[in-house]
């Protein structure tokens, strides 16, 4: 879905992984650890991509770490963390930069400081400046070599939750499924302990997951993979909320992700809403605690877009402004301890 922004049916294996993902150690195989289901991304690293590599505190921002410990004390216990690909590698097939690997590192140091859990999200739609994965100027052998490199150094960290191995790939010509199975034989050959996230094709829509994502039926030998699904609630399902309160009712968003949820459950796969978000109107945040209580009778995570610094006014932002907090946060408050899971669904 093109908006502004630009910017778990396994065993019990994966059930234990998961459980030392979420809580940085290592857990009994007879223990069963509780699930977080609310997130939020902590975006900003993967602002403007159209200015490569551009300057980190004026084109694109890594956080500080009071967002960590702010976030920390509201009770969140996991992020997902977009980055853009081009910065981490700015050649195919090259050493990742060094300077951008520090950043990323520093993010996780900080997280684990305040106990939270950090996906890595590629953020890159499918694309490395503006060429698809599969073509001739990306080689499904360039994307391996992308995550095989970011497994090597980052899969050792207590921080880490799991790989997001692409936001939102949309228009791949029918590329995407062998570009993620690429992407976990990939990570696989070098961690088999990380949970894996799989997005969908077509923005990872929720709404036309079975439509469209019918086939993404990727295969992993650690039996530890995540598909993630993507809702937001406008007229057009954009993200951008332009046509203001047009179709808004009270389970809009539940509506659009039930058919993911539901493809989830024929195939006995787990699952994850890596975005959604709303402007602060009341309309919106009855769909919102909707949609919320849905996913939590699920045991689906969710994680809200978006906090994080360089927001300025973005209307879906989460971030206080004089020093006033936002109602979404408020809300996201509600549902972090409402649902107990201890394996991630769609139960």
């Amino acid at each position: 879905m093109s908006r502004v922004k630009r910017r778990i049916g396994g065993g019990l294996l994966a059930t234990v992984l998961l459980s030392a993902a979420l809580y940085g150690q290592a857990q009994p195989e007879s223990a069963t650890a509780k699930v977080d289901l609310i997130g939020i991304n902590m975006s900003a690293a993967g602002f403007a991509g159209q200015v490569l590599p551009g300057v980190e505190g004026t084109n694109y921002f890594y956080p500080t770490e009071d967002y960590f410990r702010r976030y920390a004390t509201k009770g969140i216990r996991f992020i997902r963390f977009p980055f853009l690909w081009e910065r981490v590698q700015p050649q195919l097939g090259g050493e990742l930069d060094q300077a951008q690997v520090a950043l990323l590192q520093r993010t996780l140091d900080f997280a684990d400081k305040y106990g939270i859990r950090v996906i890595l999200d590629m953020h890159n739609y499918a694309r490395y400046r503006g060429q698809l994965i599969g073509s001739s100027q990306v080689p499904y052998a360039s994307y391996a070599d992308a995550w095989k490199r970011l497994a090597l150094t980052f899969q050792k960290h207590p921080a880490l939750y799991g790989y997001d191995v692409m936001n939102e790939p949309h228009d791949t010509q029918g590329l995407w499924p062998r570009a993620a199975q690429t992407a976990v034989d990939s990570i696989r050959s070098v961690d088999m302990k990380t949970p894996i996230f799989i997005a969908g094709d077509s923005w990872s829509s929720a709404q036309r997951w079975p439509q469209v994502n019918g086939d993404l039926l990727i295969k992993d030998p650690a039996d530890n993979l995540i598909y993630e699904a993507h809702i937001y609630f406008d007229d057009d399902s954009s993200g951008n909320y332009a046509s203001g309160m047009k179709g808004v009712h009270p389970m809009i968003g539940v509506e659009r992700t039930r058919p993911f949820i539901e493809w989830l459950k024929q195939h006995n796969l787990r699952g994850f809403v890596g975005e959604y978000g709303i402007p602060a109107h009341p309309q919106w945040l009855e769909a919102m605690d909707n949609l919320l209580s849905y996913l939590g009778e699920q045991c689906v995570p969710s994680a809200y877009w978006a906090a994080g610094p360089g927001w300025g006014d973005y209307p879906l932002a989460i971030e206080p402004k004089n020093g006033t907090e936002k109602p979404q946060t408020a809300l996201l408050q509600k549902h972090l301890n409402k649902h107990d899971c201890q394996v991630i669904g769609p139960r």
